[in-house]
């Protein structure tokens, strides 16, 4: 190979989806049963920011991932369940509550 390094070796050949900066993840890829906390909603669409915001999913709140069926994800909030998509959940940035 004549002293030349490749970009395979230094470039990760996987990058996991969904996963962002300090171990935040959106929803889609949370783990049943486990609380989070709220980080982030990552999106432009204020209609979609201020229904988040109505069922109290805002930053710093925490939200437990019940189950996934489907393309519907049944979360808890304040003592509340909802079944958002998966765009929703997607826009949804968390981090493990400890």
């Amino acid at each position: 190979m004549n002293g030349t390094v490749s970009l395979k070796t230094i470039m990760p050949t996987k990058k996991r989806m969904g996963r962002y900066d300090g171990g935040t993840v959106n929803l889609t890829n949370a783990q049943a049963n486990r609380e989070y906390i709220i980080k982030d909603i990552k999106t432009d669409d204020l209609e979609l920011k201020g229904f988040l915001f109505t069922l109290g999913c805002y930053e710093g709140e925490k939200v437990t991932l019940l189950s996934v069926l489907g393309d519907n994800y049944i979360i808890t909030i304040k003592d509340a369940k909802y079944s958002i998509d998966r765009n929703l959940a997607e826009a949804i940035l968390v981090s493990r509550s400890f």
